[in-house]
C-alpha cells in the first residue's frame, strides 16, 4: 500500500484530524474521535476503527475493551482535507453500541426548549462492558 496518500491530508498542530463514525445504512452519527497517522493506516489496512486517545496519548483500537468494534466500509475525507468520515458497521451488541455511555451514538443530549435533554436509552449498563 503506498503512503502518499496520508500527506493529502491536513493533520492539525498535534498530527491529529477529526473523525465522525457514521453507520452505513441508517446514516446514525454515531461518534466522534481523533486519529493520527498510524491509526488512519491501521484502519485503511485492518477495515476497522483504529483512533488515537489524546487522554492516554496512544492508539485505540475501538472496541478492544468493550467489544464493540467498528467494521469500515469507507473512509471519506471533507473538501478541505482536514475531516474524515468512517462509514461504519457498529458490532457487538444489537442495536450496536458506540458510545461509552452504553447508548447507541454519542449525540444523546437534544436541546429543546432551553434544556439539554436525553434523547437515547442506555442499551446496556457501562458498568458491565468495561471491566
Amino acid at each position: 500500500m503506498q503512503m502518499n496518500w496520508l500527506d493529502d491530508v491536513k493533520w492539525d498542530a498535534q498530527g491529529l484530524i477529526p473523525v465522525i463514525a457514521q453507520e452505513v445504512g441508517s446514516n446514525d452519527v454515531l461518534m466522534f474521535a481523533w486519529m493520527n497517522r498510524e491509526a488512519l493506516q491501521k484502519t485503511a489496512e485492518l477495515g476497522r476503527a483504529v483512533y488515537f486517545s489524546r487522554s492516554r496519548g496512544k492508539l485505540w483500537f475501538k472496541g478492544e475493551e468493550s467489544g464493540h468494534v467498528q467494521t469500515v466500509h469507507e473512509i471519506r475525507m471533507d473538501c478541505d482535507n482536514d475531516v474524515l468520515l468512517l462509514k461504519v458497521t457498529q458490532l457487538g451488541h444489537t442495536p450496536g453500541i458506540a458510545c461509552h455511555t452504553g447508548r447507541h451514538s454519542c449525540f444523546f443530549n437534544l436541546y429543546q426548549n432551553g434544556a439539554w435533554l436525553i434523547s437515547e436509552p442506555v442499551l446496556k449498563d457501562p458498568d458491565t462492558i468495561y471491566k
